[in-house]
């Protein structure tokens, strides 16, 4: 191998995490507005939840049973009641809880809301002692600025809206909701239940996976697990036979889209970065979502855009990279480190 391929591979090595969080991103945000149209077919949300992990957790099975036969650690109760809490707080209550509030507003603000993520976990994982802050260092001021500015950037783009800019007559796709996007009051306090029950999932899933090394066995049981959550809410809450129908080729296409992407490819993503990098480096990725929904919203399903918004994002987007720098900068230092003690 020459100097060339081992220097590429060496960064290849080093960004593989940074560019598989960005495919992550990619792969959501066509999901956003696949459950947009479905939900317009009017498709029952607790259903649509059930289903994508019910198919999520049957694609990864297979491949977990056979692979991590030999490393798959055993079963007991703990872990299958810290399993379920996951499950609980990662998909069954903070996506019904999630999408609900998508029915209620739009995917520009819900992903707007969600950048506060970051923030929320960064801020718990200090309280807890799971990140360390220096306020003497750069490293730490970075991380405690970055931090603010996301929360100022989120409360920008949820209070102000300012001057619209209006949207493009000509978009390919005009997606019409039915009588949604209404009920912004609901729809926000739901958005905000669900980003502090996705922080303590992130910071959650950073534990179990040290004691569940077996990331596919992993993504199986929790998927299985939230189909099953979610299947008993639905049973409480709907009490129709035909709101288990599918109806249309979009509600096939988002939940089999769901299944097999988001569910199954994505979450496996979620939990191999998340022992490389840390809960606080996988949450730091929202912001491109937001950046992205938003190009699409706009350009391709016309819908209008705020200064609020734009503003907003931009101020947590940089927030959000100065709080990468900064955890960036203290892995880098705390590796020197090691490599002079080892020395």
């Amino acid at each position: 191998m020459s100097h060339r391929e081992k220097a590429f591979w060496v960064i290849y090595k080093k960004y593989r995490p940074h560019l598989l969080m960005v495919l992550v991103e990619v792969a959501v945000t066509l999901l956003y507005f696949l459950i947009e149209a479905s939900f317009n077919k009017v498709m029952n949300l607790q259903v649509f939840v059930t289903y994508r992990h019910a198919l999520g957790g049957i694609i990864v099975l297979p491949f977990a049973y056979v692979l991590e036969r030999k490393a798959r650690p055993k079963l007991t109760m703990a872990m299958f009641m810290e399993l379920f809490l996951l499950s609980l707080l990662g998909f069954s209550l903070t996506l019904n809880m999630y999408f609900a509030s998508l029915k209620c507003t739009s995917p520009s603000f819900v992903t707007s809301m969600v950048n506060t993520i970051s923030a929320l976990t960064f801020i718990i994982a200090v309280a807890l002692r799971l990140e360390a802050v220096d306020v003497k260092n750069p490293r730490g001021v970075a991380k405690i600025l970055g931090t603010l500015l996301s929360l100022a950037g989120a409360l920008t783009m949820t209070l102000y809206k300012g001057h619209a800019i209006p949207n493009l007559k000509g978009a390919p796709i005009l997606i019409r909701g039915q009588s949604g996007h209404t009920n912004w009051i609901k729809g926000s306090i739901l958005t905000v239940a669900s980003c502090i029950s996705w922080s303590v999932f992130y910071l959650m899933q950073s534990i179990t996976v040290k004691k569940y090394p077996a990331k596919l066995s992993l993504t199986a049981w929790i998927n299985c697990i939230g189909a099953v959550q979610s299947a008993a809410f639905t049973l409480i809450v709907e009490h129709k036979l035909n709101v288990w129908f599918i109806t249309s080729s979009i509600e096939l296409w988002c939940v089999l889209y769901a299944g097999v992407i988001s569910c199954s490819l994505c979450i496996f993503i979620q939990f191999w970065t998340t022992d490389q990098k840390g809960p606080v480096f996988v949450s730091m990725f929202n912001p491109l979502g937001t950046v992205l929904v938003s190009i699409l919203a706009y350009f391709v399903m016309g819908e209008q855009l705020h200064l609020g918004s734009i503003l907003g994002g931009v101020i947590v987007v940089i927030g959000l990279y100065l709080l990468l720098w900064g955890k960036e900068s203290d892995q880098d230092y705390k590796s020197r480190q090691l490599s002079s003690f080892n020395i």
